[in-house]
């Protein structure tokens, strides 16, 4: 038979209950407290990290836009590696990227110069000229009536070639603003020159230290985004050329004047995906009004609709095919969120970027895939040793 506790015995287990009781509750307190803590901690942490990087989000961009180049640069330099010094290489290369905006600087500048300081001296013709063709108009002149359009006209004229001092005195706060951003120029220089010194010595520095096969993944992955970008690159500037060059001739066609300028536009514009090709031609078609309006005006603007049809159908595709695969809505997707983070400059590697952010994924998707199979065999063959 089972005896009850005595009386003595039954006091010391209820005495012990509470006491028991009152630690547990002790001990869940700790650990809420624990809990909480832990999670401030995190919060402020991350609070802290967020902060660091708003403050230091300039040096930052500067190495993003620097790895960019570095990457970009990579494939024409690793080619002159082939038959002279990696030095040499470099120089060879920042010489001609340098060259570059020099050359486009004499294309642009002397002529778009000379024809403000023309179109200055004869506005005064330009306004009279109008304020004959209002006369002959019958439409026209009853407004002219009405509001004196060719007067106002004929008044802006007249005090235009005062304001080229003015337009003057502009571009010199302009060129004050390059030369302040000159600084952050040949610091990207500097940064990109040393990553291309480095060649894959920087890359295979950082693998060393990862297990072999994470390595070899990771090691596929900068080889395959180091790819799509510098062919990505390589291809826009050919499609801009392309863009620029074709312009030029239907321009000359045409007789638009300061062709050169706006075609060097173009192909700059042409550099943004999507939409650059169509602000190129919209600000052409303004400059096509004052031509010969309308046949001018109509004939460019059926050349835009059919060259864009053909770039984006037979060029790109034919120049891009071994570059980047992205789907045209996250192309704008991107080129929205670079040009919002980084202005113009985002805007132009959004593209890459997203290419590279799609490599990435696809190969951790396909990481996910393969350790799905090998726990599927593990399971198998476990199951096949317990049999």
């Amino acid at each position: 038979m089972r005896r009850c506790p005595s009386g003595r015995r039954r006091a010391e287990i209820q005495g012990a209950e509470p006491s028991a009781a009152a630690a547990n509750v002790q001990r869940m307190a700790a650990a809420s407290w624990r809990v909480v803590l832990r999670i401030v901690l995190i919060i402020v942490a991350v609070v802290l990290c967020l902060y660091l990087l708003y403050l230091l989000r300039r040096p930052i961009g500067l190495l993003l836009i620097a790895t960019f180049i570095a990457v970009a640069l990579s494939a024409p330099v690793n080619y002159f590696d082939r038959y002279m010094r990696r030095g040499f290489a470099i120089a060879l290369v920042y010489l001609g990227l340098l060259l570059l905006p020099v050359g486009l600087g004499a294309l642009v500048i002397p002529p778009v110069v000379n024809s403000i300081e023309t179109f200055a001296q004869n506005a005064p013709q330009y306004a009279s000229d109008a304020r004959d063709y209002i006369e002959k108009n019958k439409t026209l002149r009853g407004l002219q009536d009405k509001y004196d359009i060719a007067g106002q006209i004929e008044k802006k004229a007249q005090d235009l070639p005062s304001k080229v001092g003015d337009a003057a005195s502009v571009l010199g706060d302009i060129g004050l603003g390059l030369v302040n951003s000159l600084f952050s120029l040949v610091t990207i220089l500097i940064l990109a020159a040393f990553m291309l010194g480095g060649g894959r010595g920087w890359v295979d520095g950082l693998l060393s230290y990862q297990p072999p096969a994470r390595a070899a993944r990771l090691r596929r992955i900068s080889e395959r985004v180091a790819t799509a970008v510098g062919s990505y690159v390589a291809g826009a500037l050919l499609q801009a050329v392309i863009a620029g060059v074709t312009s030029y001739v239907v321009m000359a066609i045409l007789g638009v004047p300061f062709r050169g300028p706006l075609s060097v536009l173009i192909a700059l514009l042409d550099l943004i995906p999507l939409v650059g090709a169509t602000i190129g031609a919209v600000i052409v078609g303004v400059v096509t009004l004052f031509v010969d309006f309308p046949t001018a005006t109509i004939v460019w603007a059926v050349w835009s609709i059919v060259y864009q049809q053909v770039e984006n159908s037979v060029i790109q595709p034919q120049i891009q095919r071994r570059a980047v695969d992205v789907h045209p809505f996250v192309v704008l997707v991107a080129v929205l969120f670079g040009a919002t983070l980084l202005g113009v400059i985002g805007a132009l590697v959004a593209v890459p970027a997203a290419a590279s952010l799609q490599i990435v994924l696809r190969e951790w998707l396909r990481y996910r895939e393969d350790a799905t199979i090998m726990e599927g065999v593990d399971d198998v063959e476990a199951a096949a040793g317990h049999a």
